[in-house]
């Protein structure tokens, strides 16, 4: 059992604080709208008032944040994560952003005689519930062993990558095929449907075919009911992509597929569909064959 601090308790840090607390341990919590963890705080996490509060009561603090200017934000300030940290405590931190950002932060962490780890994990909402989620791990090796028992409580599957910024590199190579995935079984559902087959029936045969690897196994379905809450929101994945294309630049390594599938992220913020989960990429090419799907317009 460990004491652990949690920022940032959305969609994902929220449901990974919930785990951790049926593992055992004592977690302290907080997020910058505080009525978004009262179902937390009423299952026993610990609330506190700043993100440095957190780190002073948590041997090992973890975050789950939107984006680079998030981290950053969080991190700074009288009441921010480096103001926290002392020597022996770690910083984990989940989100997916620069790795340059991420690499700069983990320097400041260790000049306050504390470590910093970058752990994106791959997987979603359900994967996490279902215990299955899989985590990069990046930074110092002795810190990855004192970690890494907190991580197998989170998912089965715990990957140290090397130095400080690579598992962020791993992730974005990652989830760059998320919305690739999702943008090809868009155009077959939809190739099927003008020729005549039923799209439920396109659905249920592309999942269970060879093409259905487990993202398309449970985001497939969404293009026949898209969620109330988006897992993985369009804004959140256009960001991934654009942390793909930069890299992509910065080793020379072109992206074709990534940067047309980023096209149609920007089709969907265009038509108001934002805040819709990425899957929603289905509705702007369906919208561009001449199809009506019930999730067309943000409105709907």
């Amino acid at each position: 059992m460990a004491n652990l601090g949690y920022i940032g308790l959305g969609v994902m840090g929220g449901r990974m604080v919930s785990r951790l607390l049926d593992k055992g341990h004592t977690v302290t919590g907080y997020n910058r709208t505080r009525s978004k963890a009262q179902w937390l705080i009423d299952r026993g996490m610990r609330w506190a008032d700043s993100p440095r509060a957190v780190c002073e009561a948590s041997e090992v603090t973890l975050s789950m944040l939107t984006n680079s200017a998030a981290v950053e934000d969080v991190a700074a300030g009288p009441n921010g994560v480096l103001a926290g940290i002392s020597a022996g405590k770690v910083y984990v931190d989940m989100s997916t952003v620069s790795p340059a950002v991420s690499r700069a932060l983990a320097a400041k962490v260790r000049e306050q005689g504390g470590d910093m780890m970058d752990a994106p994990v791959s997987g979603s909402v359900i994967t996490l519930e279902q215990g299955k989620l899989s985590v990069m791990v990046g930074g110092r090796a002795e810190t990855f062993e004192r970690i890494k028992p907190l991580m197998l409580d989170l998912g089965p599957k715990v990957t140290h990558v090397g130095d400080n910024g690579l598992a962020l590199v791993m992730k974005i190579a990652t989830n760059l095929s998320l919305a690739v995935q999702m943008l090809a079984f868009s155009e077959g559902v939809l190739l099927a449907e003008k020729s005549g087959i039923e799209r439920e029936t396109a659905v249920d045969v592309l999942t269970h075919s060879v093409i259905g690897s487990p993202m398309v196994q449970y985001r497939g379905p969404f293009v026949l009911q898209m969620p109330d809450e988006a897992w993985f929101n369009v804004n959140m994945m256009q960001k991934d992509m654009l942390l793909a294309l930069e890299l992509g630049r910065q080793v020379n390594v072109p992206l074709p597929t990534t940067s047309a599938t980023n096209e149609f992220l920007t089709a969907a913020r265009g038509l108001g569909l934002a805040e819709k989960d990425f899957a929603v990429i289905f509705a702007v090419l369906a919208r561009l064959s001449g199809v009506q799907t019930p999730h067309s317009r943000a409105s709907e």
